[in-house]
């Protein structure tokens, strides 16, 4: 299933948030999304969920999604939004209880996505008792159980210490292997773009625009193997993006 932004323009209290925006993310591909703070990237990822629409331009939303599919579209966030009087069993199970899924299937749903993240050993673990990087593959596990066609992940690394990070990373990437999900992956971290893109789209300072779509040629399983060239595509990254940013950034420091 394929999603798609053309000509997407909007204004939050008169103000010019974005504009013209136009890119598409294919089935099966992971499409990233950087620029400076503030050019619009979360709004997108809304537009393309469904949570608000544009003042102008189309979001579209084509294809089957995956057999079995139970929500095409499903969010992962930065701060996890786990329940914490639920276990992580039970926070999993939250997806699927409105969806018409006799127990005996939700069960079974269940303990596939706790194997398939690592968290078999955990699933009666309450988020108090894990750390940050086994809250986010809850998280994780909690949007693979409804079969999703499309991840849209809003800074879900963000808020992990670098090695936690690393791990994640990991397991986002050897997950992608074995499911070739789709994803809109939203950061502000340059080396988790060319890690996990296919596809990179700069957004320039508000009002955001698309600067440049950088395609990534290279297999996902490759990258940590490439480091140079993966810094190569970082670099370039920055390089669209630097003066931008550091205005950005003065700009909020003056508000």
């Amino acid at each position: 299933m394929d999603l798609a932004l053309a000509h997407v323009s909007h204004r939050y209290n008169g103000v010019e948030v974005l504009r013209d925006i136009s890119f598409a993310a294919p089935a099966g591909r992971i499409v990233c999304l950087v620029g400076p703070s503030g050019c619009g990237k979360s709004t997108l990822l809304r537009f393309l969920g469904g949570l608000e629409r544009p003042d102008e331009g189309q979001v579209t939303m084509t294809g089957e999604p995956p057999a079995g599919s139970l929500n095409p579209l499903t969010y992962i966030f930065q701060d996890f939004a786990l329940l914490p009087w639920r276990s992580a069993r039970g926070n999993i199970s939250l997806a699927l209880e409105d969806h018409r899924l006799s127990r005996r299937e939700r069960e079974e749903i269940i303990a596939d996505v706790l194997a398939r993240t690592g968290l078999s050993d955990f699933a009666d673990a309450l988020p108090r008792q894990l750390s940050g990087g086994m809250k986010q593959r809850v998280a994780i596990a909690r949007a693979l159980a409804v079969r999703p066609a499309c991840l849209l992940m809003d800074e879900p690394l963000s808020a992990l210490d670098s090695q936690t990070r690393e791990l994640l990373l990991d397991d986002l990437q050897g997950l992608w292997e074995r499911e070739r999900f789709g994803a809109v992956y939203v950061t502000h971290n340059l080396a988790e773009a060319v890690r996990l893109g296919h596809q990179v789209v700069v957004l320039s300072r508000r009002p955001g625009q698309v600067r440049e779509i950088v395609e990534i040629d290279m297999p996902l399983s490759e990258r940590k193997a490439r480091a140079a060239e993966l810094e190569a595509h970082q670099t370039r990254l920055w390089e669209l993006m630097r003066e931008e940013a550091m205005a950005a950034d003065q700009e909020i420091a003056d508000v």
